[in-house]
């Protein structure tokens, strides 16, 4: 099975040619961005992934259900290896979020291109249980595994959510391989030691997520160690300094991903 490990553009500043050729020189596979936060066209992107050999994987908040296929078919004509979406809002009902994931599924079956939903706060599936719950309810419903989340969520690692986890990890199709810890989605540093505990149980789920995809007969595992900016980047206060370099932060995660899940 490969593994293609992406850097996100969150964070990165400059123009885009040069914000797609570091990535590039820096070995990644591809990069992961939101189409909307940027002003440059579709073709551009697409040239400037081809020029410099990389993949696209593209993300978008889409909270309406109504507006389901006209985004997802602006985002898959992007050619993307994933679509990545922030789907709904915590506060829907049963019934509303059913009705969100039944319409994503069926404009999924017609595009061609993997949607995973991420495992964020603020959106439908900000919890282990309320996950599961939706994933028992599709059978075809995949996700974005960004676990930093519901450990911020739960205030805990949540060994206690044990179903919940293995049947996430048997559903996830790409990985945001940041590392949470109790009460952030983001720890500092994930090379330091006093956050060893909280990269193990991150690790282990990933481990987890690459043993049912090469176990299901699937040939690709996409990776973005998604490490964010300040505030998600921790600061100094009353300077506002980023207390850890955010591009070497990526580097060591996209690193430690090729040695851990190869």
């Amino acid at each position: 099975m490969q593994l293609l490990v992406f850097r996100a553009l969150w964070g990165m500043t400059g123009p885009l040619h040069e914000q797609v050729e570091q990535v590039a020189e820096a070995g990644y596979d591809g990069f992961e961005f939101w189409p909307e936060q940027w002003t440059n066209s579709r073709q551009e992107f697409m040239k400037l992934a081809a020029d410099y050999g990389q993949k696209l994987i593209v993300s978008a908040l889409i909270t309406d259900k109504g507006s389901l296929e006209s985004r997802l078919n602006e985002l898959a004509a992007f050619d993307p290896v994933r679509i990545n979406l922030h789907s709904g809002r915590d506060n829907m009902t049963h019934g509303e979020a059913s009705d969100f994931f039944e319409e994503a599924l069926r404009v999924e079956a017609q595009l061609g291109v993997s949607v995973g939903h991420e495992t964020h706060r603020g959106r439908i599936l900000f919890t282990p249980w309320t996950t599961a719950g939706f994933l028992r309810q599709f059978d075809d419903l995949k996700i974005t595994a960004d676990y930093s989340h519901w450990v911020n969520v739960c205030e805990r690692l949540p060994i206690d959510e044990a179903a919940a986890l293995a049947l996430a990890n048997r559903r996830a199709i790409h990985i945001h391989g940041r590392v949470g810890y109790e009460e952030g989605p983001q720890v500092p540093d994930p090379s330091a030691p006093e956050y060893a505990t909280q990269l193990a149980w991150h690790e282990e789920q990933w481990q987890q997520i690459r043993r049912h995809r090469a176990e299901s007969g699937t040939e690709l595992l996409t990776f973005t160690p998604e490490y964010g900016p300040p505030a998600y980047l921790h600061t100094l206060p009353h300077t506002n300094a980023p207390v850890a370099d955010l591009w070497q932060v990526c580097l060591w995660g996209a690193q430690r991903a090729r040695q851990t899940l190869h």
